[in-house]
């Protein structure tokens, strides 16, 4: 474990930057990087007495699990049963990420978050960095990796809005990343391209791994 306190950033993005991606390149730079957004998945099987209480056994997979598939459409576009939902999944969520910090054995934790500005340790983040890509690359990989209708995908990247402009108007330092490639052939160059990136924002904010 390590002993003193970590340096804590935050990394985020718009739906299908690739913030996963840049999460993964941070940890090759020698960060610890927490998945809030699957630690939400075990939040959501922990607390799935009280979910199946509100919203129902319809929700409910063969196995008895819960659909997060099902649980997402029933809470998409409704804000009420988001905000119900919200209630249940994020104070667990929050504790298992300070567990997460106060287990680590290493200097640099990231918290890699979509709705990073709702997580428990928001304020102690030495910086943000936040991954944008251009629409219709989002939207490429939005449709490779889903499967969605374009309708439905646009509806996503729409529900968004609200809290971007939150990480940009908090006292944090904020580097954008521009995650900009699609096409394979080129995903060696981007690759070395987007590491660099973020060894030039480490070093920026004094931070030697």
């Amino acid at each position: 474990m390590y002993t003193r306190e970590p340096i804590l950033l935050g990394l985020t993005g718009v739906y299908c930057a690739g913030k996963n991606y840049v999460g993964s390149l941070l940890e090759e730079l020698g960060c610890g990087v927490l998945d809030v957004d699957k630690l939400g998945h075990r939040a959501i099987e922990l607390e799935k007495e009280a979910i199946v209480a509100r919203f129902g056994s319809s929700i409910l997979a063969e196995d008895g699990s819960i659909d997060r598939k099902k649980l997402g459409e029933r809470v998409f576009g409704q804000k009420e049963e988001l905000t119900a939902l919200e209630a249940l999944v994020h104070p667990r969520a929050n504790r298992l990420t300070e567990e997460w910090i106060a287990a680590s054995n290493q200097r640099v934790l990231v918290i890699n978050a979509a709705l990073l500005h709702r997580s428990s340790v928001f304020s102690r983040l030495r910086c943000i960095i936040f991954v944008r890509a251009p629409l219709l690359t989002r939207l490429l990989r939005a449709k490779r990796r889903d499967k969605l209708p374009f309708s439905t995908l646009l509806q996503r990247f729409k529900s968004q809005k609200e809290f971007i402009p939150q990480y940009f108007s908090q006292n944090a330092d904020i580097h954008t990343v521009n995650n900009r490639g699609y096409f394979r052939f080129r995903a060696s160059h981007r690759r070395e391209t987007l590491k660099r990136r973020l060894g030039a924002i480490l070093s920026r904010e004094g931070i030697e791994i």
